[in-house]
């Protein structure tokens, strides 16, 4: 199972393994109280999109979009292969700094480690 949670959002046992998904540490948070297991900054969006994103739901589609194609690179693929993985044995939550719960990266990623679990990490074909 993979969830999201806010930065700011208490940490809790049932949490499982705990990963920050963000390129910045979420401002005003300690370490400890974010403890977090991984941080994997190879699955935040490059420094580029996220400031053309501003968290602006108008651009939400076209962020979705750019990043998915972000998430193809070598190393992310090789995040998300590894934390697909660990969702298939327990519980996995990414963590996230941003205030929008609805765009933002980390929803986008769960749908693609969600469907890296379903296919066996393969991406499905076209057409």
């Amino acid at each position: 199972m993979v969830l999201v949670k806010r930065a700011y959002e208490p940490a809790a046992a049932e949490d499982g393994f705990r990963v920050l998904v963000d390129r910045l540490w979420p401002r005003g948070v300690t370490k400890a109280a974010l403890a977090l297991d991984a941080w994997v900054k190879e699955v935040a969006p490059s420094h580029e999109l996220r400031r053309w994103f501003g968290h602006d739901p108008g651009r939400w589609r076209e962020f979705v979009a750019r990043y998915r194609r972000e998430l193809r690179a070598p190393g992310a693929r090789a995040a998300i292969a590894d934390l697909a993985a660990r969702a298939a044995r327990g519980r996995v939550t990414l963590v996230y700094g941003a205030a929008d719960e609805a765009h933002n990266d980390a929803v986008v990623l769960r749908a693609e480690i969600e469907r890296a679990l379903r296919t066996g990490g393969r991406r499905p074909r076209a057409g």
